[in-house]
């Protein structure tokens, strides 16, 4: 048969090393490329079959192989699914060659660009990967039905030659003449029986079709029997009755990197015009580096289940970072390399879908088995949180797996509508407090009125508990309300102050609180009297609409300038030391002793919520002097 010899033009050839050099990351992919290209052609033939049952073609044992001859340095990836036609050899092997430079590039933009289909789904992008490995790639294929084969052949410079074959069986192989190996390229001795059973590990164990390594010959002549690489176990595209708990948790620990059992098993079949498998797992633990800025997170993604990539961070938002699992789609718009997923609508539509699937996971969670959620919210609580924050759509749902430490629970959490629903007549809001830890909160001086008179108060310790009370306002109509944050008004006790006295109170401090205020013009807005101090002398509060000093610091710590916010001082009247105040103020017309301290009561109430004494010095010398003075 003549051999045909056609020339790349110049611009293709500058394409073809652009595809060879730079398209790819790891040059461990070509392999996955030629085998996805394998299994695309067996997928065919099974379809053309079902169509067609009169089709000649052998059926009986559809696969793929690998062989490799150390000597002659070449791999072989071969199958016996549809094969190619002399024409569509030249059609989709020239897929490069015949489009040119710029009309590629701009395929490869739109397809970017206008999230159409990628040009992934083209035979010759990915067949042109094995040029990374090989000097010389040769390519034999028959399509079923036909009784002529196809030789295509190039060392992937200047030219490549097309010839018609009597011999060649149904299917297509392709022989990579390997380059050397060079490790410190990253390019592997891919005769390695090693290397070739850890890449088909990686990227193609999930294949549907089983991938065979072709044993070497003996001594006898006779070759090994062929062993099967890939375990075609592909667990979240069969029915969760046949599979095992046994086997969910090895697949969970493998992707998970993790020596523990999962906490949940999650499954999704998703069925209509965009099909997609998923198998999730919530961790039994939170890692270590859950918060770090750099942590690397996301789902395992497949296509046909061959695997894409390791992290894909667009199927569920950060605050799920911690979820592991596999999904799989059918069909999904790819760049060139297999490699960057492309933000269309089928990402953003399974991103909805997952999400509200895990979020409904752990409502259910929460009736059917307390503790297993009491662990769920103690490790991942925290992040979850963060949704409340960037995640407005699903807020309702967050909200409604979210738990809370409470004065009215020992160590149980409570949850918003527990909240509500035994909240008593008059009370319209939701009372809630935060701080560093569970012990300085309940220590606070702005709760003391509320655990006189028995109002229940959340108590927030994580970071984030600073914002999302912000972000959400009100839950099923009653407002969330700090009890650090503007005045109180609470119901009044048997033994509280009737107007009239308090109007005598007010007025009888009335010098002491602009005098003070005065002082400490520097530090506060204002200084007032207190209706939700019962023990303590003092405390500070920041009006409703302003930050707090944590999330000031948060801020800045982000790296974000936010202007200081002056705070309000509440003096308790009935405290011994602020009357004691009151009456030296009123008494003495030498009031420089008295400053000290007035800045010393106010140093107090920063100490007292975990604040620190702006010039701490000067606070134990003023400290020390009034103890000296009490001996």
């Amino acid at each position: 048969m003549s051999t045909e010899t056609f020339e790349f033009q110049v611009e293709a050839r500058q394409l073809l090393q652009l595809m060879i050099h730079s398209v790819y990351s790891n040059k461990d992919v070509f392999l996955r490329e030629l085998v996805s290209n394998a299994s695309d052609a067996l997928d065919k033939l099974r379809l053309a079959k079902l169509r067609d049952d009169t089709l000649d073609a052998d059926v009986s044992d559809p696969h793929i192989e690998l062989e490799t001859d150390p000597d002659a340095r070449t791999l072989t990836v071969r199958d016996n699914g549809i094969g190619m036609s002399y024409d569509e050899v030249g059609e989709l092997i020239g897929t490069i060659a015949n489009s040119g430079t710029a009309q590629f590039l701009k395929e490869l933009k739109e397809a970017q660009d206008a999230e159409e289909e990628g040009l992934i789904g083209q035979f010759g992008v990915g067949f042109y990967s094995g040029f990374m490995v090989a000097d010389e790639v040769t390519l034999l294929t028959r399509k079923a039905g036909e009784k002529q084969g196809t030789r295509w052949s190039s060392r992937g410079e200047g030219t490549y030659t097309l010839e018609r074959v009597d011999d060649a069986p149904q299917g297509t192989s392709v022989v990579l003449h390997l380059k050397p190996a060079d490790p410190d390229n990253q390019l592997h001795d891919y005769t390695s029986v090693w290397k070739l059973k850890e890449i088909v590990k990686r990227y193609s164990d999930f294949i549907t079709w089983p991938i065979r390594l072709v044993g070497e010959k003996g001594d006898d002549g006779e070759a090994a029997e062929p062993e099967t690489l890939n375990s075609m176990k592909a667990l979240w595209a069969r029915p969760r009755d046949e599979v095992s708990e046994d086997e969910y948790h090895e697949l969970y620990k493998h992707i998970g990197h993790d020596w523990r059992e999962p906490l949940e098993t999650i499954q999704l079949h998703a069925e209509g015009t965009f099909e997609y498998q998923a198998l999730l797992f919530v961790p039994s633990h939170a890692p270590h580096d859950l918060f770090r800025q750099n942590m690397r997170h996301g789902l395992q993604l497949y296509v046909k289940r061959v695997f894409i990539m390791d992290d894909c961070e667009a199927l569920l938002p950060s605050y799920l970072r911690f979820v592991k699992g596999v999904v799989d789609a059918q069909d999904l718009s790819l760049n060139v390399s297999r490699e960057i997923l492309q933000q269309d609508r089928h990402i953003r539509m399974m991103q909805r879908r997952l999400t509200k699937k895990v979020l409904s996971s752990v409502k259910s969670m929460m009736t059917r088995d307390a503790d297993k959620y009491a662990t769920f919210w103690r490790e991942f609580g925290a992040v979850l949180k963060e949704g409340l924050v960037t995640d407005p759509d699903n807020r309702d749902a967050l909200l409604a797996v979210a738990s809370f430490a409470s004065t009215h629970e020992d160590g149980d959490a409570v949850t918003l509508k527990q909240y509500v629903e035994r909240l008593p007549e008059g009370q319209d809001d939701i009372y809630y407090i935060t701080g560093e830890s569970r012990e300085a909160i309940d220590n606070s001086p702005h709760m003391e009125a509320f655990r006189e008179r028995g109002i229940e108060v959340l108590l927030l310790t994580d970071p984030v508990d600073e914002v999302w009370v912000d972000a959400v306002g009100e839950f099923e109509g009653k407002r969330l309300r700090s009890v650090a944050k503007g005045e109180i008004d609470l119901d009044a006790r048997e033994d509280d102050k009737s107007e009239d006295e308090q109007k005598q109170q007010a007025e009888a401090y009335a010098g002491l609180l602009g005098w003070m205020r005065e002082r400490l013009d520097d530090d506060l807005k204002e200084v007032r009297l207190s209706t939700r101090l019962t023990r303590s002398p003092a405390c500070l509060v920041a009006d409703a609409d302003d930050l707090t000093p944590a999330l000031e610091n948060m801020y800045r710590a982000m790296g974000q300038e936010v202007p200081h916010s002056k705070r309000v001082l509440e003096l308790n009247p009935d405290h011994a030391l602020v009357k004691g105040l009151n009456e030296a103020y009123t008494e003495r017309e030498d009031r420089s002793e008295l400053a000290d301290t007035a800045e010393l009561l106010y140093a107090l109430a920063v100490v007292a919520e975990g604040g620190r004494p702006k010039d701490p010095a000067r606070f134990v010398r003023l400290t020390a002097d009034r103890l000296e003075r009490t001996l």
